[in-house]
């Protein structure tokens, strides 16, 4: 058993995609070619990633439950046996059965619990793994297609584009960069993709789900930060925030995502 989980661990360390990337132009010419960081070589693990979305997706759920005193606000007495009825409790104002689980009116059975708690926790260093992991995955062009994603054949991913573009703070000019680049194909498959969500969630302000599309990195403070994100599907996000959940949305690793040259350097530690 230990010689084949080695294996598999030489396996997913081979699959991982690293190496040289282009650097394109807001124009969508390639204007140079960069050596990604050190973290983009991290070894490829779905399973760190699937449990760190899934932490925190659970850290984030509010706790919830009925009021103690609910469906217990009556005068009740029981009748006792003899009568020939259901010895449950009654008002004493009359013959109405109240404050039972089988009553109008009563109580739950086993109603969910406020003091219950949803979180999940995860080792920091699994935690830091994973988001490494995350990053790693979206280096390789395999990954990003198996995830759905749609951009122009021969693209080097994750895509790189110069600092100019962080100076973007109109929607239109972001959607004409990614004409240029190639891959505004993929924000119109989230577009195309947006469907009434199934169930109760519709009634709760929740009614329609976008896939998710492009995530954009740039540095804090950057105008695409807020001229990117109204895009159907779009997440923008400058490096220090970036999560496990926004480069593996749902679990799935393989993100497509638009760096800025400096955010990319911040990442690799050339810039505080």
């Amino acid at each position: 058993m230990v010689a084949a989980k080695t294996t598999k661990g030489k396996a997913k360390k081979a699959e991982t995609g690293s190496g040289t990337v282009n650097i394109y132009g807001t124009d969508g010419k390639v204007k140079g070619k960069v050596e990604l960081p050190q973290v983009f070589s991290t070894p490829y693990r779905p399973d760190l990633i699937r449990r760190a979305v899934v932490a925190a997706q659970a850290n984030r759920r509010q706790r919830y439950g009925p009021s103690k005193v609910a469906g217990m606000r009556h005068a009740v007495s029981t009748w006792g046996k003899g009568r020939g009825v259901a010895r449950v409790q009654r008002l004493t104002s009359g013959r109405k059965g109240a404050e039972s689980p089988n009553n109008v009116g009563g109580r739950r059975a086993h109603p969910p619990r406020p003091e219950h708690s949803f979180e999940k926790k995860i080792n920091r260093k699994e935690r830091k793994l994973a988001i490494a992991s995350a990053l790693a995955a979206t280096s390789d062009d395999g990954k990003v297609r198996a995830r759905g994603h749609r951009f122009k054949e021969g693209l080097t991913v994750p895509v790189i584009v110069d600092d100019s573009m962080e100076k973007f703070e109109r929607t239109k000019d972001v959607l004409s960069m990614l004409h240029s680049i190639g891959i505004d194909l993929d924000v119109k498959r989230a577009s195309d993709g947006r469907h009434i969500r199934a169930g109760r969630g519709k009634m709760r302000g929740r009614r329609f789900r976008t896939p998710r599309s492009i995530l954009f990195v740039a540095t804090e403070g950057s105008p695409i930060l807020t001229g990117a994100r109204n895009l159907p599907g779009v997440n923008t996000i400058s490096p220090s925030g970036i999560s496990t959940e926004l480069l593996a949305p749902g679990g799935d690793p393989g993100r497509l995502v638009v760096f800025s040259k400096k955010a990319m350097e911040i990442l690799g530690g050339g810039e505080k």
